[in-house]
């Protein structure tokens, strides 16, 4: 078997170097210059050597630089080496209420902004929501922490897809006292969440907040709420008739009375 592998390299490279040598002295027949020859060959050979380096044998590669494969590598890069200590820190301590207090003391407070700040994101892309919580809320302590409705938006989104609509309740709040107003995407979410928790009362407050709102609502939070109060007929009709008075040229489709519980 290694001999025939050896056998397969040795004809691949005597075929790539006829086939690069046939092209290199077809083209450079009518060159007059031999400076240029001499670097035309030396591309040649590095060419060569990196067919070499990455011949396949068997189906294998015969070699590997250690870094893993696949997108999970590229969006590693762009976060650094104590982030990425700290995140897998958090994640091994998260039951234990002893050892957390103090891996947040001794490690996450000692993190930068931005390095912070991509601990919280990464922690919400993985669906750790309870540790990305816990992190916004060391991050609202630092000296540089300013309001801002994006940090607001993912963890809210993060938290309403989770179902874990206790806490989405606490925050929005919070967001409110800091007079900041989430987008169209927050709102959507937040009133999807509360209507598959089965409370569209507090889904029916998030609206009110939506139409308070200083930017524009758009459709897509009253069509989520019209379709998931179609058990309540009353507070539907209220939010269709704020929709027409909104949208004048939208429709909305409105299914037979009896499968929303009409008498």
């Amino acid at each position: 078997m290694a001999f025939r592998c050896f056998t397969r390299k040795s004809e691949t490279r005597r075929r790539l170097a006829s086939f690069f040598l046939g092209d290199f002295t077809s083209k450079t027949t009518k060159t007059i210059n031999p400076i240029s020859d001499v670097s035309t060959t030396l591309s040649l050979r590095q060419i060569v050597s990196v067919f070499e380096y990455k011949n396949v044998c068997g189906g294998f590669r015969e070699y590997h630089d250690g870094r893993p494969r696949g997108p999970l590598w590229r969006g590693k890069k762009l976060i650094g080496k104590e982030a990425l200590f700290v995140i897998s820190g958090l994640k091994r301590f998260k039951d234990d209420e002893e050892k957390l207090p103090k891996f947040i003391k001794t490690h996450v407070l000692r993190l930068l902004k931005m390095d912070l700040i991509a601990v919280l994101t990464e922690l919400e892309r993985q669906q750790e929501v309870s540790l990305a919580l816990t992190v916004f809320k060391v991050m609202q302590r630092q000296d540089w922490y300013k309001p801002d409705i994006f940090l607001y938006k993912d963890l809210i989104i993060a938290l309403a897809r989770a179902k874990r609509m206790d806490d989405v309740l606490q925050l929005w709040e919070s967001m409110k006292k800091e007079n900041l107003f989430p987008d169209s995407q927050a709102y959507t979410e937040v009133i999807r969440g509360f209507l598959s928790s089965g409370s569209p009362a507090d889904a029916m407050n998030i609206y009110e907040d939506m139409k308070s709102s200083p930017d524009p609502p758009e459709e897509l939070p009253f069509r989520i709420l019209l379709k998931g109060l179609l058990p309540h007929p009353l507070l539907r009709n209220k939010v269709k008739q704020d929709f027409e008075e909104i949208f004048p040229d939208s429709s909305i489709y409105d299914p037979p009375q009896e499968i929303f519980g009409a008498r």
